[in-house]
């Protein structure tokens, strides 16, 4: 009896120790699940401990957002206030005809600035032919490229539905073409056109028009960052119009994409200070393209001529192999560095604690290049510092794993036997046969070394780097948002590696449109060359004169630089600068009174950005109010002084400093903010 009481108390015991094992799992899957899909108690649990490689630190705990100093460094651009995104038809604009032309179906090649500009492209020619247009696909996001099958083509970056409900007063937008004209197309049985970057539209009326009509589709390739020219006749302003509604309307990310961009602006704000959004733009195409090879001393060089070879070869590039680079950056056709970058900042007066988001994939020559600036500023981040890894693969989606992530296997020992065997064989046929080939690990043969070294030919793309690229896109996306959203924004390089417009300025154009007067550096290169050129071998030791040098051409360049990109970047890209096209004044400001010596300025800006058409009326309110906090501005304004020597830590507050410029000069430059400078 005993024992079977022993046998029955064993047996409940495995019960219980089994029951508790069960609900132990259950806790914790429980658990995950709250971490990984409750977005309220996850902000608490990342507020609560420190999961991110960023820790800031600040001089002071809090910065007087109502000091001078804070206004000039992060205030708005006052000659731009009177200026309000307005994209919406003015004249008469109809709907969209219930029978269209027939159905155009757009294949798009190109990174993530290349794509924006083509889809608010391919919507105007839909417009333009009366056609309905098939949602395009992205070449880069296809399920061939190794990524997520949950995602097709455009819904991998960008939100389906959002982009038909936006455009439904424009044109008709379906998911896919119908059954019959999908087997044609699969047949290429469909008549294709891969057009030009600056496409005219007389060439889509009188050549493609006639086949859409005959044969109610047709498939345009579109690889060089659009297909239609920039600037169109006058009588096409609506379609200019078009073009914005598209790019800051319809044109949204996904929304994992959004949740990820809004928890990382909310970590970037969470310690109360505005801060500094840069884009370095050094790639490589960039720098092949503009044959600013010697920017670097070691094989980066090596690797930027082998890509400026092959532009020459295809023709992209017009020129020769050896370019003097030295010249190329004095003449503004180089990038500038991030150390240079960081030498305007603090010269401006930015101090050393400002928190600045670096964006960009990827820097070309790595995170050295960064060094100077880290150096320069204590809170240098990027997406990968505000974000965990968990968090970035979530947007990607649920991926395949591929066999090219597993390193080879090393030869075996029997084949090392053979060797050997072969080496002490008898007697041998002469000549002797060769060895057998060395075996090739692949750290031996991968990355730039590898192929540079063996052929003159650059290696296919592997899967891995196929899906790589279309994750740049997704990074592309959330570092996009956060410069459009940043308090000041600064680029290293506005062109990309075809001469056309680039990321920064999609981000400069966007600015622009949604938020005219926030801070947006634009500085001259060649300008910038020339300063840095004169203080070369004084410069942790800079002088009065060349600060006050340096600080006029930046306060210039928020205006100046603006109303320049109408006729340099404008003819390139629309999206780089919408005005005056999708802007509107909002007030009169010379009907304002006691702003006599602000109004010629405003309205010298208006009429040098061309805008002339006026706001609603139900905007004015707004305005008004903002006067009043404007002239008490003008008055603290009257009273700044610098932040002190650029390469050391200020000692005390953010309004003082060492090494201050006299305030006669202090007011020359705030005069100047004010009235411009004939």
């Amino acid at each position: 009896m005993k024992e079977e009481g022993k046998m029955v108390l064993k047996s409940k015991m495995k019960w219980v120790g089994l029951v508790g094992l069960v609900l132990s799992a259950f806790s914790l899957f429980v658990h995950f699940l709250l971490a990984r899909f409750t977005e309220e108690g996850i902000a608490e649990y990342q507020s609560s401990i420190t999961i991110f490689s960023w820790r800031p630190i600040f001089e002071n705990a809090e910065l007087a957002k109502t000091g001078p100093l804070y206004r000039r460094l992060w205030g708005p651009v006052r000659r731009f206030e009177s200026l309000h995104p307005d994209a919406n038809p003015r004249g008469h604009y109809a709907d969209p005809k219930p029978l269209s032309n027939g159905y155009i179906f757009v294949r798009i090649q190109g990174g993530f600035h290349e794509i924006r500009n083509s889809i608010c492209d391919v919507v105007v020619v839909a417009r333009l032919l009366n056609a309905t247009l098939v949602i395009p696909e992205l070449q880069s996001t296809t399920s061939s490229k190794g990524i997520s099958s949950e995602f097709k083509s455009f819904a991998y970056l960008y939100n389906e539905d959002q982009f038909t409900a936006a455009l439904v007063k424009d044109i008709q937008v379906v998911k896919t073409l119908p059954k019959d004209l999908k087997g044609a197309r699969r047949k290429k049985k469909i008549p294709s056109f891969r057009v030009s970057h600056s496409a005219s539209p007389y060439f889509y009326l009188h050549h493609v028009l006639p086949v859409l009509n005959k044969h109610s589709v047709v498939e345009l390739v579109v690889s060089d960052g659009g297909c239609l020219q920039a600037i169109l006749p006058p009588h096409f302003e609506e379609y200019q119009r078009l073009r914005c509604r598209v790019a800051y309307h319809a044109l949204r990310f996904r929304e994992e994409v959004q949740e990820l961009t809004t928890k990382i602006l909310y970590r970037l704000r969470a310690p109360g200070r505005p801060f500094i959004a840069f884009d370095p733009g050094m790639t490589r195409d960039a720098l092949a393209y503009y044959g600013c090879a010697e920017v670097f001393q070691d094989v980066h060089t090596e690797l930027i001529q082998h890509k400026r070879a092959w532009m020459i070869k295809r023709r992209i590039v017009k020129g020769k192999l050896s370019v003097n680079s030295d010249e190329q950056r004095h003449n503004g056709s180089c990038p500038l560095m991030p150390e240079e970058v960081g030498i305007l900042l603090r010269a401006y007066g930015y101090p050393w604690d400002t928190i600045i988001y670096v964006s960009g994939g990827e820097v070309f020559g790595g995170q050295r290049t960064l060094i100077p600036l880290h150096a320069m500023f204590e809170n240098v981040v990027d997406r990968t510092s505000l974000s965990t890894g968990w968090e970035l693969g979530r947007i990607y989606g649920r991926e395949v794993n591929l066999a090219g992530n597993n390193p080879k296997i090393p030869p075996s020992v029997v084949e090392e036997k053979k060797l050997e065997a072969w080496k002490t064989a008898g007697p041998r046929p002469r000549p002797l046969p060769p060895p057998p080939a060395r075996p090739k690990y692949p750290y031996n043969i991968e990355g730039w070394w590898g192929w540079v070294a063996e052929s003159d030919n650059e290696p296919e793309s592997t899967v891995i780097e196929l899906r790589t690229n279309a994750h740049k896109l997704l990074w592309d996306a959330i570092d996009y948002v956060i410069c459009v959203e940043a308090d000041v924004f600064i680029p290293g390089f506005d062109h990309d590696g075809k001469g056309h417009p680039n990321f920064a300025s999609l981000v400069m154009g966007h600015r622009l449109y949604q938020s005219t007067s926030s801070k947006t550096f634009r500085p001259d290169r060649k300008e910038v060359a020339k300063l840095l050129e004169e203080t070369r071998e004084h410069l942790y030791q800079a002088n009065r004169t060349w600060l006050t040098s340096i600080r006029r051409h930046l306060r210039r360049s928020l205006v100046d630089g603006a109303i320049e990109a109408s006729t340099k970047s404008k003819p390139f890209s629309f999206l780089s600068h919408p005005v005056p096209e999708c802007s509107c004044s909002r007030y009169n400001v010379t009907e304002t009174p006691g702003h006599a010596s602000s109004s010629p300025t405003h309205a010298q800006v208006e009429a040098a950005l061309g805008v002339t058409h006026r706001c609603p009326r139900w905007m004015d309110g707004e305005t008004i109010s903002r006067l009043k906090d404007k002239e008490i501005e003008e008055i603290l304004d009257e009273d700044v002084s610098s932040s002190g020597l650029f390469f050391k830590h200020s000692v005390g507050s953010h309004e003082s400093g060492g090494g201050e410029i006299n305030k006669e000069e202090t007011q020359l430059e705030d005069q100047e903010e004010f009235e411009g400078v004939e």
